[in-house]
């Protein structure tokens, strides 16, 4: 059974069979595609923005836990002191 979705916006119908004909596809199709494509997008914003929260997070941690005065160097880099 097939479920229906009313475009009730003139500029989004208009936008819609536009895609549809430049593409060649089914007002269907270019709809659902273009969702899937957003979607798609939005998400992987949001991983984007969500990693770098972590690795704020964790820088800010790092910073946090090294003493003062404390070289913020890896041990075995290149001029660190045993």
């Amino acid at each position: 059974m097939a479920t229906q979705l009313n475009i009730k916006s003139e500029d989004g119908y208009r936008l819609a069979t536009a895609l549809a004909e430049l593409t060649g596809e089914s007002l269907t199709t270019a709809v659902t595609e273009a969702l899937r494509e957003r979607l798609e997008r939005e998400r992987r914003s949001r991983d984007r923005a969500l990693r770098r929260a972590r690795l704020l997070a964790l820088a800010a941690e790092l910073r946090a836990s090294l003493r003062p005065g404390e070289p913020s160097r890896a041990p075995d880099a290149p001029g660190a002191t045993p």
